[in-house]
C-alpha cells in the first residue's frame, strides 16, 4: 500500500460554489470503457464557454493541488469526475467543503480532499493567483498547508487521515494483498461453496 503523507506542487485556484460532477466531466464522456483520456476532457463545457478557464491558463499547467470553494463535486455520484481531475494531474484538493460521494471516490483513488475555512481557502486562492509558479505543501501529518511564509490549518477526519498515512486508502488493494486470508475465512463459512 502507498502512504500519502505530503503533497507538494503548484496550485490551481478554481473559484465558485456548488461545482457539480456534470461540470467536472460532462455526461457524454461517461461512455468510455476506461478512464484513459478523461484528463483532457475535464471541465470540457466550462472551458469551451470561458476564454480564460483556470484549467486552460498557461501558468496553471502542471499544477498538482486544486483549491476550490464550497460543495465541490456535488450532483451525480460519477467516479469519472475525480478520475478526470486526477488524470489531468491533480494529486490533492483543498476546499471549503466536498460532496460526500465525490470525497469518498477521491479517497478510494488516493487523492486527499482536505477542508479549510473560507478565509484560509480565499487566502490560498489569492496567493496562488499572485504566485502561480510557487509551490505549496499539504501535510497530512500536521494537517497544514504551507505556502510562501504562511502555514495554515486544514481539516481531515481522523479515519481518512489514518487511511492515507498508513497507506490503507486502497480497499481493493487491501483485499488483493489479503487474498489468502480471505480464502481461508471463506473456506470456514458453511454458505460459501468453492
Amino acid at each position: 500500500m502507498t502512504q500519502v503523507t505530503q503533497i507538494s506542487g503548484r496550485g490551481l485556484p478554481l473559484t465558485g460554489d456548488d461545482i457539480d460532477t456534470d461540470r467536472i466531466i460532462p455526461a457524454r464522456f461517461l461512455r468510455c470503457v476506461t478512464f484513459d483520456g478523461l484528463g483532457e476532457q475535464v471541465f470540457a463545457d466550462d472551458r469551451a464557454q470561458a476564454s480564460a478557464h483556470a484549467f486552460d491558463q498557461a501558468q496553471y499547467q502542471g499544477a498538482e493541488i486544486l483549491v476550490v470553494n464550497r460543495n465541490f463535486g456535488c450532483g451525480s455520484s460519477r467516479e469519472h469526475a475525480p478520475q478526470a481531475i486526477a488524470r489531468w494531474g491533480i494529486k490533492a484538493l483543498i476546499g471549503e467543503s466536498f460532496a460526500e460521494i465525490f470525497f469518498g471516490n477521491c479517497v478510494a483513488m488516493g487523492v486527499p480532499c482536505v477542508t479549510a475555512t473560507s478565509e484560509v481557502v480565499q487566502a490560498l486562492q489569492q496567493w496562488i493567483a499572485e504566485h502561480p509558479e510557487a509551490p505549496l505543501t499539504l501535510d497530512l501529518n500536521t494537517l497544514t498547508v504551507q505556502f510562501g511564509d504562511q502555514t495554515l490549518p486544514v481539516i481531515l477526519a481522523a479515519g481518512p487521515q489514518r487511511m492515507f498515512l498508513e497507506g490503507m486508502w486502497d480497499a481493493c488493494g487491501q483485499l488483493v494483498a489479503q487474498a489468502d486470508a480471505v480464502r481461508a475465512t471463506a473456506a470456514k463459512l458453511p454458505y460459501v461453496a468453492w
